[in-house]
């Protein structure tokens, strides 16, 4: 199923007020699309009031709010990044998985392992952003 939005911040919890609060994101975009902005709306939606930061060096962050948040950025090493550091196996944990720069390899192994997740595509538009959303 696909859901599609053009928005700009003003109005950027119109998408976040219908994304789970449990399970897997996958935020996709070309750089400075606005990946980790919508990571921080998401966050700021859910009671998160210390700053969100993309966690490019550190691959992974948590952020305790009304739930808990997994906040990665796989851009550096990909999937290995995440299964090389011993993280893969949070997918399994009850929270809020956000991960930016996600790609094919890392939803095949989600799929191997039967995790659900979402897919959101983030493009420029002269109105804001489209966020294609994508859900099984």
């Amino acid at each position: 199923m696909k859901r599609e939005f053009v928005l700009n911040l003003d109005n950027l919890n119109e998408l976040v007020e219908i994304l789970p609060k449990q399970g897997v994101i996958i935020l996709k975009g070309e750089l400075a699309s606005g990946k980790t902005t919508l990571a921080k709306a998401i966050a700021k939606f859910h009671g998160v009031i210390e700053s969100v930061t993309s966690p490019t060096f550190s691959v992974m962050q948590i952020y305790i709010g009304d739930i808990k948040i997994f906040h990665y950025d796989i851009y550096q090493n990909g999937v290995s990044g995440i299964v090389s550091n011993g993280l893969f196996e949070n997918f399994y944990e009850d929270g809020l998985h956000i991960v930016e720069w996600g790609d094919n390899e890392l939803e095949n192994m989600l799929n191997k392992f039967e995790i659900n997740f979402i897919e959101i595509q983030i493009s420029p538009h002269r109105l804001g952003r489209k966020y294609e959303v994508y859900s099984a």
